[in-house]
Order: C-alpha cells, then structure tokens, then sequence
C-alpha cells in the first residue's frame, strides 16, 4: 500500500508562505504496467518462443554468409527488373502526389465548409493508410493482370494516403489572409487555392513527396512477390531455387540504388528548404 501511494498518489509540497501545491503522479508507471500485460497477452496470443529464436536464429547467419561472395555474371539480369522498379516508384510517386493535392484541400477545415465532405475525405485517407502496400499490389493484380501497372497503382494508393494526410494537415497551418481576401474579390476557392495557398505549402509537399518516393523504391522491390513486377520478382525467384549467391548480388545491388535515391532525394529536400 505504501509503495501504491508513493507511485500514484499526487504529491503536495508546501511553500514558505503557507501555500500547498500538489504535483500530478506520473503515469508513466501505469503506461509500463499496459505495456507490459499487452506485451504477455501478444506472446501468448501469436505463440512466440525466445527459446526458438535462440536456436533456430544462427540459420539467419548461415543464409548470409551463403550469399557471399555474390554472383558477378547474373548481374546483367538485374538490370532490366531493377528499372522496372525505379519506374513503378517514379510513376507510382508521381500519380499519387498530384492527386492528394486536390483531394487534401477537400479535406482541410480552413478552406472546405461542409464537415460532411471534410468526414469523407479523411475516412478516405484512413482507409487508404490502412491498407498494406501487398495487399493493393496483390488486388491490382487482379483487376490490370500480372506486371509493373500493379505495381504503380499500389505506390500510388500509397503515396496518395501519406502525402494527402501530411499536406492537409499544413494547409491547416497556414496564413488564410490572401485566400480570403481572393475569396472576397470573387475568385473561385480552387483559385484563391492555386494563387494563395500552394505557393505557401508547395517546399513542404515538394519535400514530403521525395521523403515518399525514397521508401516507395524500397516496397517496390518486394511487390514482385505478388506478382507486381520489378527486381522483387527475380529476387523471389532466386530465394526459392536456394540460388544464395544471385540473391547476394540482387541484394547489394538494390542496397547500392537505395543508397544513391536516398542521397539525391536528400540532396533535393536540403535545397528546398
């Protein structure tokens, strides 16, 4: 009981003038204590085994050092599913970045009136983010086939919901002042928009939808498990025929291509800033 009111019980201070102030418990011993029955009850939801990871987690090491040294003459059948996966980031990106800037302007508060569209809108973005990328590739495949089209349509469901949610949450923050007085002279809201609130949001978005595209190259490498085209195809390919030095060469291929997107795209961001 004594420990019980030491960790939650407020506690009251008095001042040299008489005066009590009492100090709020923390809550942390509360989020710990959440923490760790969720984290008792998912061990032994999912059935985890650390003794199994122990002993079964050196194959992880053995796999490694099979895919060393790599495979330097199946680097030409790389080179063809690596574009591929560049291009299905690039249009993928691209296609969803202009469509979350219509679509986060009707969902923004401070420009769009009607709390219905604003609900609709959002729910829009929820469900969009709460889809994994596999499973949009995987329904792509279904409706426009086999190949990199699938692929470009997950990126771009992707990259709609995150850049959508993050650009509407900005034009919530901006400076209204010319937008409405546009809106005053008589200009439409979707050009009060394009003249006052774009130029203002437009290094944010430019950043967000690079910041995007960086991680869109690295799920684009495995949508060819789905059958979306790109290297994660051969990549798959290569893991089930147990061709470990191929697989070593995919890997430090893509790692290389990763490495430069990253650094170019970071390179932009700093001059946009």
């Amino acid at each position: 009981m004594a420990l019980y009111d030491k960790i939650f019980k407020p506690k009251v201070y008095t001042l040299e003038n008489g005066k009590k102030i009492e100090e709020k418990a923390s809550r942390t011993p509360l989020i710990i204590l959440v923490l760790l029955v969720a984290a008792i009850i998912s061990v032994r939801v999912t059935g985890f085994n650390f003794s199994t990871l122990v002993k079964r987690g050196k194959q992880f090491w053995v796999i490694l050092a099979k895919m060393f040294p790599p495979d330097p003459s199946y680097m030409p059948s790389i080179w063809g599913p690596l574009f591929d996966t560049i291009k299905m980031s690039i249009i993928g990106s691209l296609v969803g970045a202009l469509i979350a800037i219509p679509m986060a302007m009707l969902a923004s508060s401070n420009i769009i009136k009607s709390k219905i569209v604003i609900i609709l809108v959002r729910l829009l973005f929820s469900v969009a983010r709460t889809l994994p990328t596999l499973v949009t590739a995987l329904i792509a495949t279904f409706i426009f086939g086999l190949g990199t089209t699938a692929g470009s349509v997950s990126i771009a469901i992707f990259t709609f919901s995150y850049v959508g949610k993050l650009l509407y949450e900005q034009i919530e923050t901006i400076d209204m002042g010319s937008f409405e007085a546009m809106e005053a002279m008589g200009c439409t809201k979707l050009r009060a928009f394009i003249e006052s609130v774009l130029p203002q949001i437009l290094p944010g978005y430019i950043s967000n939808s690079l910041y995007c595209f960086e991680g869109n190259v690295r799920y684009a490498a495995i949508l060819g498990y789905v059958g979306a085209g790109g290297i994660g195809l051969i990549l798959n390919s290569e893991i089930g025929w147990r061709n470990y030095s191929r697989v070593g060469m995919i890997l430090i291929i893509l790692f290389i291509t990763v490495v430069v997107i990253e650094y170019l795209s970071f390179w932009l961001r700093e001059k946009l800033s």
